[in-house]
C-alpha cells in the first residue's frame, strides 16, 4: 500500500537543477510540502515557480556545516518536522583523471559530494528521532558499485564513500523508525554532464537516463509504507554508450 505524502515535509538540496529539480516537482505533485535548497537563489525560484504545493527557498553551500545546520534549525522552525530529506547536490571537475586532477580540486568534490551530504545526513537525524521517524534519500552513483575511466577518483571515492555511510545510517537508525536508501544512478541527462571532459552531444543525452527518471524514482521510494525500506537501488540507462564496465556516473 503506498503511503499518503500529504502535507509532509521534504526537503530536498541540490533542488536547483537536475534530479533535485525533478525529485522536488514529484513530491510537491504528491502533496508534500517542499523545502528547497541549492547555491542559486535564481534556479531555486524557477523551481518554485512549477511547484504544485507549498514552498519553502533556502539558499545553501551543504560544504558549510555551521549553514546545514541553521538550515535544518529553520525549517524545524517555520514547519515542525522533516519527514523527507532527499540529498542530491552534488558535483563533479572537468580535469578529474590521476594525472590532472588538482588538490584544490580533490577537496572541492569531496567537500560538496561527500562531507555535504553527511552533515545534511547528520542534521536531519535528531529532528527525525524525536517526530518518530523519517526517510533520507541520498543520490550517489553506480560510480559507488564499478570503476570507471568516466568519474575520476575524487567523484568514486565520495560517491562510494556515501553510499557505505547509507547503509551505516541505516544499520544503526532503522530501529528509531529512519529509513535510508543510497540511490546509484548511471548516466544522467542533467547539467553536471557538462562537465565531462569528453562532451555528451544530445543525441547520446536523448539516449540515457532523464532527470524526470531519477524523480519518478524518489516519488516510489518515498510513497513506500514505512514500515518497508528501499535500502540500495541501481537504475542504468537501458542503452549502453560504452561497454558496461565503463558506464557509470552521473
Amino acid at each position: 500500500m503506498k503511503q499518503d505524502l500529504t502535507g509532509q515535509i521534504a526537503w530536498i538540496t541540490g533542488a536547483g537543477t537536475g534530479i533535485g529539480e525533478s525529485a522536488a516537482i514529484k513530491l510537491s505533485e504528491a502533496g508534500c510540502k517542499v523545502v528547497l535548497s541549492g547555491r542559486r537563489k535564481e534556479k531555486l525560484e524557477d523551481v518554485a515557480a512549477q511547484l504544485s504545493s507549498d514552498y519553502l527557498i533556502k539558499p545553501l553551500d551543504v560544504s558549510i556545516r555551521n549553514d546545514v545546520t541553521s538550515t535544518v534549525d529553520s525549517i524545524i522552525s517555520e514547519w515542525g518536522q522533516i519527514n523527507i530529506g532527499v540529498f542530491s547536490a552534488g558535483l563533479n571537475i572537468p580535469n578529474r583523471s590521476w594525472e590532472k586532477v588538482s588538490l584544490d580540486d580533490w577537496d572541492k568534490v569531496i567537500n560538496i559530494d561527500l562531507n555535504g551530504a553527511f552533515y545534511c545526513n547528520h542534521a536531519v537525524l535528531s529532528p527525525m528521532k524525536n517526530q518518530g521517524g523519517g526517510l533520507i534519500i541520498n543520490i550517489s552513483s553506480m560510480a559507488a558499485k564499478v570503476v570507471s575511466d568516466v568519474t575520476g577518483p575524487a567523484y568514486t571515492a565520495a560517491k562510494t564513500a556515501m553510499s557505505a555511510m547509507t547503509a551505516d545510517l541505516l544499520f544503526e537508525q532503522r530501529n528509531n523508525g529512519i529509513r535510508a536508501t543510497s540511490i546509484c544512478p548511471g548516466e544522467v541527462a542533467t547539467p553536471i554532464l557538462d562537465d565531462r571532459p569528453v562532451p555528451v552531444t544530445p543525441e547520446q543525452r536523448a539516449k540515457i537516463l532523464q532527470a524526470e527518471d531519477l524523480g519518478d524514482l524518489v516519488l516510489f521510494i518515498a510513497s513506500m509504507p514505512p514500515h518497508a525500506t528501499i535500502n540500495d537501488v541501481w537504475i542504468t540507462p537501458t542503452h549502453m554508450r560504452k561497454p558496461p564496465t565503463l558506464l557509470t556516473g552521473r
